[in-house]
C-alpha cells in the first residue's frame, strides 16, 4: 500500500519536483504507483501532476506504461552551465587522454558530498565501471572525488568525514584519520588515487581542474584502469597537461555545482 503524507503542506511545484526526483540513474523509469510512493503523494494527486508533466514534456510514457524523463526536460537540462560550458570545453582534452590511454576518462564536479559525473569516455578495452554521466558517487570512494575533496578547505574535509564514510568495497577508506592522511598525500603529489575503493578490480588516478593556483577546483579529470594493468604514475603527466589546459580555457564562473 503506498505511503502518503497526510499533513502535506508542500506547494504544487514542490510536489511536481518530488515526482521528477523519483527518477534516478538507478531507476530511470517508474510506474505511476512507484512515482506516487516515492514522492509521498496520494495516487489521485500523483495522477493529476503526472498528466501535467506529460503535457509539458517533462515526462514521457513508454509502451510499457512506465514514465521516463521527457525530451523537453532533457533539452532544458542541457542549458545548465556544467553541460553547456565545462563539458564542451573538456571534451577535446578528454579525447586526447583517451587516445593516449584507451582507458576510462572521467570529468566530474562536486555536488555536495558527491562527485557528479558530467562526461565519460570509454572503449571496448576499458574496465567496466559503475560511473555514468549524471551519476553521483561519494567523494571519498573515487579518484575524481578525492581530487575535489583534497583541494577543498580543511574544515570542509573534516565536516565531510564527520558525516560518516560509507564502505563500497572492503578497500574503501572508512576511517577519518586515514582519509585525511590520504588527501594530504594527494596534495603533496598533486594527484589523487584509489585502489579498488569503489569497484573491485579497478583503480583510478585524478587531478583537479583549477583556473589558477589559488582558486578552488572547478572540476576533476580522472582515469580508471584495471587493477592488473595499473600503472597509475605513468598516467599523471598526461592528466596534468589536460587539466592545466582545461583550467586555462575558462572563465568558469557559475559552472560548478
Amino acid at each position: 500500500m503506498p505511503i502518503t503524507r497526510t499533513d502535506d503542506d508542500r506547494s504544487v511545484t514542490a510536489r511536481a519536483l518530488h515526482l521528477l526526483g523519483a527518477l534516478t540513474p538507478e531507476r530511470p523509469s517508474a510506474t505511476l504507483a512507484e512515482l506516487a510512493r516515492a514522492a509521498e503523494l496520494p495516487p489521485a494527486t500523483a495522477h493529476r501532476l503526472v498528466g501535467e508533466l506529460l503535457a509539458w514534456g517533462a515526462l514521457e510514457r513508454g509502451t510499457d506504461g512506465r514514465y521516463r524523463v521527457g525530451l523537453r526536460l532533457w533539452r532544458t537540462g542541457l542549458l545548465a552551465p556544467v553541460a553547456d560550458r565545462l563539458r564542451d570545453r573538456a571534451l577535446p582534452y578528454m579525447q586526447d587522454l583517451y587516445e593516449i590511454t584507451r582507458e576510462n576518462v572521467h570529468l566530474a564536479v562536486r555536488d555536495g558530498d558527491y562527485a557528479l559525473y558530467v562526461e565519460k569516455l570509454a572503449g571496448h578495452r576499458s574496465v567496466p565501471v559503475l560511473s555514468r554521466v549524471g551519476e553521483r558517487l561519494p567523494l571519498h570512494t573515487t579518484g575524481v572525488g578525492k581530487a575535489l575533496l583534497a583541494w577543498a578547505e580543511p574544515e570542509e574535509v573534516h565536516a565531510y568525514c564527520a558525516r560518516g564514510l560509507g564502505a563500497w568495497t572492503r578497500h574503501t577508506i572508512t576511517e577519518s584519520g586515514r582519509l585525511v592522511r590520504d588527501l594530504r598525500r594527494a596534495l603533496e603529489r598533486e594527484h589523487a588515487s584509489t585502489q579498488e575503493e569503489m569497484t573491485l578490480g579497478s583503480c583510478s588516478v585524478a587531478v583537479p581542474v583549477c583556473p589558477d593556483r589559488q582558486a578552488p577546483p572547478v572540476a576533476a579529470l580522472g582515469i580508471v584502469v584495471h587493477s592488473v594493468r595499473a600503472d597509475l604514475q605513468r598516467l599523471v603527466p598526461a592528466l596534468r597537461v589536460a587539466a592545466t589546459s582545461l583550467g586555462r580555457a575558462g572563465p568558469y564562473q557559475g559552472v560548478w555545482a
